[in-house]
């Protein structure tokens, strides 16, 4: 069902259902180098205003619909406030118009009742792992096995809800330290292995400051050293940083396309490292379908143009 890669998401920029402007967001390129979005009924809208945003998002649809439908277009999402709200959208008959839904909060107690509101519709899944179960490794293997039996081939990728994972120990990230200086660094590494293991991508959390790129960059480094295919965004400026953080090291990417070339070695040296295919496999084929959504890093490429300028002299 999944045609989709996760690694399309980039950037996810979140946004009230009741914005004025959400059509030109979707449809007219407002937000440059947006590549996927959600439009929330849910945290950043207040209860007095829910219907108002349910209304403005029916008149999106319809709206999208009327023009033909969305090609090449940010990936588009919609995050609903409870499963009853998510089954009276599933419902809407342009809600197609929409690539799938974040399901906030899932935990065992509440993934039948997302599950039997979105029955009858192929729209993609992001459940968000954001309640204080998620500190405990049991309870997520047996979410995992959940997941497995119930909603598994409609999952793009599991978002990690940090702010809300910090708000359940009372703490709030500090101004001059990445979120892997937290309790979050072992939760997330916690993640990767139990649900990365069984194939889900994973999205990394906010970074909720706009004043301190370098720790952004810090943050995004250890994002892609633990293989988070995207992360949430609060704000544009955020979005270009992070789409260059997701390129591919140029020499990772000839590691992976020699590890998948037909006749491979068994173990063979590149780049000073050895490389083998019966366990680099997987590595290699996340490697290369990286970089055919986000490129190549430039300073590397520089680098080289740089060295090769030099040779030539």
């Amino acid at each position: 069902m999944n045609e989709i890669s996760p690694y399309a998401l980039g950037a996810t920029l979140y946004m009230p259902a009741t914005r004025h402007d959400l059509f030109d967001i979707v449809m007219n390129q407002k937000i440059a180098g947006l590549r996927s979005l959600v439009i929330c009924l849910e945290d950043s809208v207040s209860e007095t205003d829910v219907e108002m945003g349910i209304a403005n998002l029916c008149s999106l649809m319809e709206k999208i619909e009327r023009c033909g439908g969305r090609k090449d277009t940010p990936l588009t999402f919609i995050r609903p406030r409870t499963p009853l709200m998510a089954q009276r959208l599933n419902n809407i008959e342009v809600i197609h118009q929409a690539d799938g839904f974040v399901l906030p909060k899932l935990d065992l107690t509440n993934l039948g009742q997302w599950q039997h509101a979105v029955e009858g519709s192929s729209l993609l899944l992001m459940p968000t792992l954001e309640t204080k179960e998620v500190f405990d490794p049991v309870a997520m293997v047996e979410l995992r096995d959940a997941i497995n039996a119930s909603i598994k081939k409609r999952v793009l990728a599991l978002r990690i809800g940090g702010n809300d994972l910090m708000g359940c120990l009372g703490l709030r990230r500090s101004a001059g330290h990445t979120l892997y200086k937290t309790p979050m660094g072992y939760v997330i590494s916690m993640l990767v292995g139990v649900m990365g293991s069984a194939g889900y991508a994973l999205t990394a959390p906010v970074f909720e400051r706009l004043d301190s790129q370098s720790i952004l960059e810090e943050e995004l480094e250890m994002d892609v050293i633990q293989g988070l295919v995207g992360k949430t965004a609060i704000h544009p400026t955020q979005i270009n940083i992070i789409h260059d953080a997701l390129r591919v090291n140029v020499e990772d990417l000839n590691s992976a396309r020699m590890i998948l070339t037909d006749g491979a070695l068994a173990v063979f040296k590149h780049s000073n490292a050895m490389c083998e295919p019966a366990t680099h496999l997987q590595w290699a084929r996340s490697i290369v379908e990286r970089a055919q959504w986000h490129g190549v890093r430039h300073e590397v490429l520089n680098l080289q143009i740089n060295d090769l300028k030099k040779n030539t002299k």
